[in-house]
């Protein structure tokens, strides 16, 4: 009945985001409001989190996929804000939120409000990234959200496991503590770039797109177990799993470079279902949570408006601690001239928007469901964490995008910037191509024996290839709107589309008359699909 109820969840789940996404809306929000109106459906079967289903099915793929597309370039650009907003920020958080929830609940042992500190630490920058692209948010900025949130899973759950050995009396000394999250994080990329280089060479040795994919499904989770199940200096200390998910997603998605083009194609579309799948999964779940909330309130010996007061006081201090952290880590190194001069400081309107990027996530929540039974306060850490998790993703996430809006924090200089990258760099690509044919034709097509009229013709057919291509991008970068659509480079790529789909329903009243093999019609499809694609590839939206 359980797997039935999964699947029912993610079918409404995916409706759902079908539903956000034809109507330009977030998917995140519509998902988790309407998750939450279910939950308080008297009859309707209950889903509980499953801790270790999320922490090892579901974080694991998402973070390989937000690696893979993520640039290694970027990410050691921006490591220092990457570091000072994922680990420094985590560990803040979760120290404010522990004094602060001790002095509201002094009976509460502080180790116990430090675990619920480390459990609301990490935001969760799905939302904050879905809609940032949406936006437009400078690619910079995306970059710092995207890093933040590839990095503080893993500050947060080991700082986690620290938390909950204080409150079995095994933690040891704050030395032993910087000793276990050192250990976690020199370990955790160790596995990560081994498991990586261990997949480059079995690809290599493959040489098939379609297992190459296939192969590469299993990676995130490999990593994960492996370095978590690692406890080379005793049981205390193990690898972070989550760092060897992300070192293993950026070295793998920096080798794509070099991977087969078909393997690139079919990763990229693997990856994107996932994706959309898991995380409408994991909104529907969050949203769903509500009524084992409420039940572990009750059943927490406290008043109920007690409880109430407090939840809402650690949501604010949970969104409130991160605004002047931001600015403190970006202004207060140049103040006091760290790290050298480097990239000037980042306007505050930019600040500003970071810092309101602090939406929770389902690690919260799964992170909370873990904590063992017999931990004193886990009721009201089950309940703090879910206000925390759902009050961030719906106050944060609805007014985000005004914000944005109101602050204009886009990069007017961005869009010129890349078109004048793109343009120069397909010039040289058109040199290097044209290069090369001139060595083709005096040596390949030279050798070949036909005549010279044909061996000309074949090279001014590939000529024509090279300078269309070209043509055809160039137009797509330097026209206007209107002259992109009335460009004869799109005319051409409008017809050339009709074409394909002409041959394409032609074969299909071939086969349904009986005249043509199922699987030679799959073939031919197979053919024009590409070509289509092609199109599509060469002709941009902004050009067709």
């Amino acid at each position: 009945m359980e797997l039935l109820t999964l699947m029912g969840v993610l079918a409404g789940s995916l409706a759902l985001t079908a539903i956000a996404r034809r109507y330009n809306l977030s998917a995140p929000l519509l998902v988790v409001v309407v998750a939450l109106g279910v939950g308080l459906i008297p009859g309707v079967p209950r889903l509980e989190l499953e801790p270790e289903l999320i922490l090892t099915v579901v974080l694991p793929p998402l973070l390989y996929s937000t690696s893979l597309e993520s640039s290694l370039a970027h990410f050691k650009n921006i490591l220092r804000p990457i570091i000072t907003l994922g680990v420094v920020l985590v560990a803040v958080t979760a120290v404010v939120v522990a004094v602060v929830v001790h002095l509201l609940l002094p009976d509460l042992p502080f180790a116990s409000a430090l675990v619920l500190g480390a459990v609301v630490a990490p935001p969760d920058a799905v939302t904050a990234v879905a809609i940032g692209r949406k936006l437009r948010l400078p690619r910079r900025m995306m970059a710092v959200l995207t890093g933040e949130s590839l990095v503080n899973d893993a500050a947060a759950l080991t700082l986690y496991k620290v938390a909950l050995a204080a409150v079995a009396g095994t933690a040891g000394s704050a030395g032993h503590g910087f000793a276990v999250f050192g250990v976690a994080t020199g370990l955790g990329i160790a596995v990560g770039l081994a498991i990586g280089g261990v997949v480059v060479l079995i690809r290599r040795l493959l040489d098939d797109p379609l297992l190459e994919s296939a192969f590469g499904i299993i990676v995130p989770f490999a990593a994960y177990v492996t370095a978590e199940h690692l406890h080379p200096f005793g049981d205390d200390f193990s690898g972070s799993g989550v760092l060897a998910v992300v070192a293993a997603g950026l070295y793998l998605g920096h080798r794509s470079l070099y991977a087969s083009p078909a393997t690139r194609m079919q990763d990229r579309s693997v990856w994107a279902s996932i994706d959309v799948l898991l995380e409408a999964l994991v909104f529907a779940l969050m949203g769903l949570q509500l009524p084992f909330v409420l039940d572990g309130a009750q059943h927490a010996a406290r008043d109920n408006g007690t409880l109430a007061l407090v939840a809402v006081a650690v949501l604010a201090v949970t969104m409130l601690v991160r605004i002047p952290s931001v600015f403190v880590f970006a202004y207060l190194p140049r103040a006091m001239r760290l790290f050298g001069r480097g990239r000037a400081a980042p306007s505050w309107r930019v600040l500003a928007v970071v810092s309101w990027t602090g939406m929770r996530g389902v690690v919260t929540l799964a992170a909370a469901a873990g904590v063992p039974a017999g931990t004193p306060g886990r009721e009201e850490i089950q309940l703090f964490a879910f206000t925390v998790a759902i009050g961030t993703v719906l106050i944060q996430g609805l007014t985000l995008p005004p914000l944005i809006r109101a602050l204009k924090v886009e990069d007017p200089t961005e869009a010129s910037r890349d078109e004048a990258e793109e343009l120069a760099a397909r010039e040289v690509a058109k040199k290097a191509a044209q290069e090369q044919l001139r060595e083709i034709g005096h040596q390949r097509l030279a050798s070949l024996d036909l005549p010279q009229e044909k061996v000309d013709r074949l090279k001014e057919r590939l000529q024509r290839l090279i300078d269309m291509r070209y043509r055809f991008a160039k137009a797509a970068i330097t026209l206007s709107g209107e002259d992109r659509s009335g460009s004869p480079q799109a005319q051409f790529a409008k017809a050339r589309r009709e074409l394909l789909i002409t041959q394409r329903k032609a074969m299909i009243q071939e086969n349904r008359a009986g005249r043509l093999d199922d699987e030679v019609l799959q073939k031919v499809l197979r053919e024009l699909d590409l070509e289509e694609l092609s199109v599509s590839a060469t002709i941009p939206n902004r050009l067709a």
